[in-house]
């Protein structure tokens, strides 16, 4: 049986979001992906609340509150989808690196 968490999980991994910004990634693993939405827009026909990201930014991080260079790579993406993408690439990557 299947344990249920309480993140929404993408591809084996929590997303938490606070506001603009997106967490990616377990806090006890040594890498977390942090994007960040720099850009949106309301959908066309759609109230104004509805809104999708037309910039993003992505941050491979280390991971911990003794960590002085936390950035490892980043990059900036034209949505969420192709963020999502790079992010589970990238973390993924990063976690089999250790």
């Amino acid at each position: 049986m299947a344990t249920k968490s309480k993140f929404l999980m993408y591809k084996g991994h929590p997303l938490v979001r606070f506001g603009n910004i997106i967490f990616y990634g377990s806090i006890a693993d040594k890498y977390i992906i942090m994007m960040q939405i720099l850009d949106d827009e309301a959908y066309s026909g759609k109230p104004e609340d509805v809104r999708h990201a037309k910039r993003v930014a992505i941050q491979l991080q280390l991971n911990g509150d003794d960590v002085k260079d936390r950035v490892v790579k980043e990059t900036e993406k034209p949505g969420l989808g192709q963020a999502m993408e790079i992010a589970s690439i990238w973390l993924e990557r990063a976690l089999r690196e250790i």
